[in-house]
């Protein structure tokens, strides 16, 4: 649980942020390397963190606006051998797991809910997987269509601008859901009347009983209640050092599978199967963004709680 600041500090505050990060129980192997960086010009300092405290470090670094007129860089350490960086985990307030760093988390969403062809082309497969797996009630197929979708990065996005007040992230994340979910259902209704011309599918196989995707177009009193915890799961996934759980809560919900079942169900002209798609693929967004916002709301709470900073002359203070 330990993180790497690479920091460029004007020459003029290089004092005050030594001070502060030699201060911090959380601070270990800290560098100082004056003068070496020509573009800002400035020192160098660099520090590992535990992750816990890196949050708390930020704030102050921006107090004293070294972003402004310098920079800082978070990397991750995988692997980190000393005693030194044990013992700052262990004297550093909370636990890293359950540590959430902002403006990481912040930085990500933006990046991951912009509009590109790369998120409308994993968006537009995991459509086309879905709608070959409602005509052959394949729950595989489906499973791999929910894996591949990438629509919960901008979601998070929206979540995170409404909860932050950032309205670049929100409008970026917004593009990106309704060009790319636009876009795929488009190509992926092209693609079914395709399958229709070739007799490979019909009205048919919507109309037929379908044990392993029929709940797609059935959207019921447990299609709030998935999506909403599925949000929740998503959002402490995304804030946490825990992003492998992110591959269940894609699993969870039924957006791209909406989105195809509706494109089936105007292929074919099945329009009750389309309006209850559009109904479940509602639901289903409803339910994620509500639960995004307010475990966000939870955890920026919590975290105020957390005793920010710990000096280190106050540990070895005798108790």
């Amino acid at each position: 649980m330990l993180l790497h600041l690479r920091i460029t500090v004007p020459t003029d505050r290089t004092d005050e942020v030594l001070t502060l990060l030699s201060d911090h129980v959380g601070v270990t192997h800290l560098v100082h390397l004056p003068g070496v960086v020509r573009r800002p010009s400035g020192d160098l300092v660099m520090c590992d963190v535990a992750r816990e405290s890196v949050d708390h470090l930020v704030d102050e670094l921006q107090r004293h606006g070294v972003e402004r007129e310098g920079g800082i860089a978070i990397e991750s350490v995988d692997t980190s051998l000393s005693a030194a960086t044990e013992q700052s985990v262990r004297d550093a307030p909370g636990d890293g797991a359950d540590a959430v760093v902002w403006d990481q988390v912040v930085a990500t969403a933006d990046e991951e809910s912009r509009l590109t062809l790369t998120f409308c082309a994993f968006l537009t497969i995991a459509t086309l997987l879905a709608a070959m797996a409602i005509v052959t009630d394949s729950a595989v197929l489906l499973i791999g269509g929910m894996v591949m979708g990438p629509e919960f990065s901008p979601l998070a996005g929206i979540a995170l601008g409404l909860v932050h007040g950032h309205r670049g992230i929100i409008r970026h994340s917004l593009r990106a859901l309704g060009i790319g979910f636009a876009v795929a259902t488009l190509l992926t209704i092209v693609f079914c009347l395709a399958l229709r011309g070739l007799g490979w599918a019909d009205v048919g196989d919507l109309l037929a009983e379908r044990p392993a995707t029929g709940f797609i177009t059935r959207p019921d009193r447990w299609s709030f209640p998935v999506a909403f915890i599925a949000g929740v799961a998503g959002m402490l996934a995304l804030t946490s050092s825990k992003s492998a759980s992110l591959v269940g809560v894609f699993i969870s919900v039924t957006t791209v599978p909406a989105a195809a079942a509706f494109a089936l169900g105007v292929a074919f002209g099945d329009w009750a199967d389309s309006a209850r798609s559009v109904l479940q693929l509602g639901i289903n967004v409803a339910g994620i963004l509500l639960a995004a916002v307010l475990t966000l709301l939870v955890l920026k709470a919590f975290w105020r709680r957390v005793p920010r900073a710990v000096p280190r002359r106050l540990l070895d203070t005798p108790r």
